[in-house]
């Protein structure tokens, strides 16, 4: 090509087709209806727009976050679904427009589920409710006694020998040295079979035993007891107790509900079923541990000072190895206002079998024939402290909810009886739990009575003398 005219008319022509064909192609066309989406708590689908003359991806890691289609080109409507937001707190997640080189986020907000309060609720109070720990509140419990089957006697208050409880009567346990008294109490008596109301004239006097309690300054313990023994662990009646125990619990924590905290609720007592004592079977401690969270769960959604009371929940038959092994902590949204009961009669032979083969305890004993072959001193420290290591260093506050010695016919019997709730006592109070003496209020043979109830008087100055110095 010599031609200089020539070359240069070649270049114009191969210019001018290039301007042409940049003339001709599509600019880049891309946007996206919003940048932020807005969700209930249900689940939901919204519609994202996207304009765009090429293809596109859209993708999200959230996984309750569901996008269609999630790739294609051109216009196109995008369905952005979210799932249920079973949670408490809002949540929030990207979802990301990727358009070419160009990245378009989109952010996806998600309301928290809406609490669903039962008509009996009131919003959480925590007037008078100290912010303190369940150690901390169980420190200031002191040394517990226990009023014994006074409230749970089937057939009424007196049914089984005791008089009536009178204000008179808490003072003279209150000036004994006791800070804190368990109040067993036997509700189906006095309830409807049917649908489990309790009888109102029940409450009002389980009411006032309480009252005597709380207004003397000391810490009361209320519980539902034996009560004839329907809360049997078992599959098959574990719905019905559950459902029993509900509705039970709730209308206590109702009639309850402006206490302060000095009053705390235990859920059962020595859940196990009739006659089985063995280690349990996995189906009896995964029931038994149900009713533990429907307790809680129940008295939780009465709110008002019930959001904060410091509730109590047991262990299988309240036995300590169990705890140990099969006890499961209730769910509860309250922080640190659950506490762990156990009891202790070890050994059996001598604390409360009734009959006179076993009479003597401890390193003081002279007559082994007289004496247990187990259950001593090191063997009750040992126990405490595995109660320790599982709970009370974990920050789990722990109630020894009945531990005695009854009286047996044997004429040595009360220095050793009086050795025992010395040396329990102090062990207990040493590893960090809170005692309570079983008094069942019977002062005759295999009784384990302290006080008398109808004056008050002391009947054992001796043995109060040991429990109370034994917790200092």
């Amino acid at each position: 090509m010599n031609n200089p005219f020539r070359f240069l008319a070649f270049v114009l022509f191969v210019s001018l087709t290039f301007f042409s064909c940049g003339d001709n192609e599509d600019p880049m066309e891309f946007s996206v209806s919003t940048n932020l989406f807005e969700f209930g708590s249900e689940e939901e689908t919204q519609i994202l727009t996207i304009s765009s003359n090429q293809s596109w991806t859209i993708n999200t890691q959230a996984t309750w976050i569901s996008i269609s289609p999630n790739s294609g080109s051109g216009n196109a409507q995008i369905s952005i679904t979210v799932d249920i937001n079973e949670l408490e707190i809002d949540r929030t997640a990207r979802v990301i427009v990727q358009h070419g080189t160009i990245v378009s986020p989109v952010e996806v907000t998600q309301e928290a589920k809406e609490p669903i309060f039962p008509d009996y609720y009131i919003p959480s109070d925590q007037t008078d409710m100290r912010n303190i720990s369940s150690l901390d509140l169980a420190g200031e419990m002191g040394i517990g006694w226990n009023l014994g089957n006074s409230l749970e006697a089937i057939g009424g208050e007196t049914a089984w020998g005791n008089p009536k409880t009178t204000k008179a009567f808490i003072d003279e346990v209150k000036a004994a040295g006791f800070n804190s008294i368990r109040i067993p109490v036997a509700w189906s008596k006095f309830s409807n079979a049917e649908d489990f109301t309790i009888d109102p004239v029940w409450m009002d006097r389980v009411q006032e035993v309480i009252d005597y309690v709380v207004e003397n300054d000391m810490y009361a313990l209320m519980n539902i007891h034996w009560d004839e023994g329907w809360m049997q662990p078992t599959f098959a009646q574990q719905d019905y107790v559950n459902d029993r125990l509900e509705k039970m619990w709730i209308q206590i924590a109702l009639n309850f509900r402006d206490y302060d905290d000095h009053l705390l609720f235990a859920g059962t007592n020595e859940v196990m079923v009739d006659g089985d004592y063995s280690t349990p079977k996995p189906e009896y401690y995964q029931v038994q541990n149900s009713f533990n969270h429907t307790f809680v769960d129940a008295v939780r959604s009465t709110g008002g000072r019930n959001t904060y009371r410091n509730l109590v929940v047991q262990t299988f038959n309240t036995n300590i190895d169990h705890g140990v092994s099969f006890f499961e902590m209730p769910e509860d949204d309250t922080e640190d206002r659950l506490m762990v009961e156990v009891h202790y009669y070890d050994p059996y032979e001598f604390s409360i079998q009734e009959n006179e083969n076993i009479t003597q305890w401890g390193k003081n004993a002279t007559d082994p024939t007289k004496t247990a072959s187990w259950g001593g001193e090191s063997f009750a420290d040992g126990q405490f402290q595995k109660v320790k290591t599982k709970f009370i260093d974990n920050g789990i506050a722990v109630l020894l909810g009945e531990y005695a010695a009854t009286d047996k016919k044997a004429a040595d019997n009360h220095i050793y009886r009086e050795y025992y709730l010395r040396y329990i006592t102090n062990s207990a109070k040493e590893h960090g739990l809170i005692p309570y003496y079983w008094d069942n209020g019977y002062a005759g043979d295999y009784g384990s009575a302290l006080f008398d109830r109808s004056s008050g008087g002391q009947l054992y100055p001796d043995l109060i003398e040991a429990i109370i110095s034994a917790g200092q």
